[in-house]
């Protein structure tokens, strides 16, 4: 692993342990050419997934992407990263197992509502603004009047 401070090749591994959700490896590293140290994650890849867009275009499925769609979403909200990153790990799993190597976007966006959804209503409107690509204050309406609609649906069947 070369080091990203230095660029040196000569790096040690101190400590390794899994994260808490079992999904990755976390390692503490040293630099012996510049005595840094940084922190590294490995995880499990099952397959090399393709996101299709909406133009056809294909691109390769980027996580880090996916977590930072997903952190904006969650700004200035009460949710830690460590929430943020079982989300992500989540649907990752669920792309990487559903047999498919390419994914259409829209997909993915469906995955990142749903999680939203039930984990905070402020993001989750967030996240479909953009998603949905809302153009006027009517638009928020309409969503949060169906929103409203689901929430009474649902108290009702309880």
């Amino acid at each position: 692993m070369r080091c990203p401070f230095c660029g040196g090749e000569d790096t040690q591994v101190k400590d390794s342990r899994p994260t808490e959700d079992g999904s990755s490896i976390r390692r503490r590293r040293f630099c012996a050419s510049c005595g840094s140290r940084f922190t590294t994650f490995e995880r499990v890849q099952l397959r090399d997934l393709m996101v299709v867009k909406k133009n056809g275009q294909r691109v390769p499925f980027d996580r880090d992407k996916l977590f930072r769609s997903i952190a904006i979403a969650l700004r200035k909200r009460p949710i830690d990263e460590e929430r943020i990153d079982r989300i992500v790990n989540s649907i990752t799993r669920r792309l990487e197992s559903s047999g498919e190597s390419d994914i259409p976007a829209k997909h993915i966006g469906e995955l990142v509502m749903e999680a939203l959804a039930g984990l905070d209503q402020v993001a989750y409107v967030r996240f479909a603004s953009v998603y949905k690509n809302f153009r006027e204050a009517k638009d928020f309406e309409q969503f949060l009047g169906s929103l409203g609609d689901r929430e009474e649906e649902a108290a009702a069947e309880d």
